[in-house]
């Protein structure tokens, strides 16, 4: 009698072709959500710059003129720092874009580039804004 010490060639070429096609469907799924987890972070962290810069207006009657201000200022009545942490980058390593005044008579307007870093853009590029 003999005995079996392990698999064939064939039995492994099926387990890989198998492997090979349940990762060909579970692929896209998976980096379809890392996109969409990336522009729910920025929109998070812009949210935490709208409360640090609400909370900055009320201590000093106006916006900060850059969101470093957030963390570190000279000026009188500063009660910062007003963000726990370093002003983050955006989830595709790129700074966030803040401007005062914003546009159609919002104090400010808060942006991300999205994963091209570049104005304009669809799906994962598309620019993110909080105004």
């Amino acid at each position: 009698m003999r005995k079996n010490h392990g698999f064939t060639m064939i039995e492994l070429l099926i387990v890989i072709v198998i492997l090979g096609l349940l990762a060909s469907l579970v692929a896209p799924k998976f980096f379809s959500q890392l996109s969409t987890a990336e522009r729910g972070i920025a929109s998070a962290q812009m949210n935490s710059f709208e409360t640090a810069l609400d909370t900055y207006r009320l201590d000093m009657g106006s916006y900060p003129e850059k969101l470093e201000e957030l963390r570190k200022s000279e000026k009188p009545r500063w009660d910062g720092p007003y963000l726990p942490k370093a002003i983050p980058m955006d989830p595709w390593g790129n700074p966030y874009i803040y401007t005062t005044p914003g546009e159609e008579g919002n104090p400010y307007k808060i942006q991300s580039y999205g994963a091209d870093g570049k104005q304009g853009g669809t799906d994962n590029n598309e620019d993110i804004i909080h105004k």
